[in-house]
């Protein structure tokens, strides 16, 4: 099979199963957070290290705003969560898809980003790096491959000045379609919720090692955590039992 068959073929089922991704992350992660502080290894105590939850949640909120802010100006069958097969009913060229093809998969890697911070650990975070970059590169080149034979020359005259990965601001363009807070809070519940759950998790271990206790004191966090728990319930139950939150795309 030639390479780029293979290249399509592997981004495919890479594309089927990204969601295995972010546990891939935190399981790693959390591993490598727990040995630096059961062995003290971890940092001593400075302004990053007293202040990495803030950092992380910072950093991952970045990733969580630009997945937003994509979703809310995208039409119906475009940028979604779809896990099974590509799709596209158009091509999205203006907005931040003006400056850049894969912006949903910018914000996923800043809101993974700050959770790999949390382990204050370089090889680990480069290693997240180098891992995002060859995962996603597969997944980004099967949907290219993908929307390539769909839309012909469309897409490619689109794609030709359009970066990848690393947005270019200059080729900004107004978005087509108007923003839908609607749609935002209806698919971008999950990682808001996420970015909370896994920074308490995280302190949660590092109490229990440094204590033996399952009690975390910062009352912000536990306050922050509750409230994205709520926030997911009420916005889950709203959309299941009411229309409040139907939108036409």
């Amino acid at each position: 099979m030639a390479l780029q068959e293979e290249f399509e073929k592997q981004g495919n089922i890479l594309f089927k199963y990204r969601g295995i991704l972010p546990i891939i992350i935190l399981i790693v992660g959390l591993a490598v957070f727990s040995y630096s502080k059961y062995y003290n290894e971890y940092p001593e105590d400075n302004f990053i290290s007293e202040n990495i939850a803030f950092i992380a949640i910072g950093i991952s909120f970045i990733g969580l705003i630009i997945r937003a802010y994509t979703v809310g100006h995208t039409p119906k069958n475009t940028s979604g969560r779809n896990t099974e097969d590509q799709l596209a009913d158009t091509i999205n060229k203006t907005g931040i898809y003006s400056t850049v093809r894969h912006p949903l998969y910018v914000g996923n890697f800043f809101m993974w980003l700050g959770i790999s911070a949390l382990t204050l650990n370089v090889w680990f975070i480069i290693s997240f790096v180098f891992f995002y970059w060859v995962y996603y590169e597969r997944i980004m080149f099967a949907e290219e491959q993908f929307l390539r034979k769909k839309f012909g020359e469309m897409y490619l005259s689109w794609a030709a000045v359009t970066p990848a990965f690393v947005p270019c601001l200059k080729k900004w363009k107004k978005p087509a379609i108007p923003f839908s807070w609607k749609k935002v809070i209806q698919k971008e519940k999950n990682g808001f919720l996420a970015i909370f759950i896994v920074v308490y998790l995280f302190k949660t271990i590092e109490i229990y090692i440094e204590k033996q206790e399952f009690i975390v004191e910062d009352t912000w966090l536990i306050y922050a955590t509750i409230f994205a728990i709520a926030y997911y319930i009420i916005v889950k139950y709203t959309n299941k039992w009411t229309s409040l939150l139907k939108h036409d795309r």
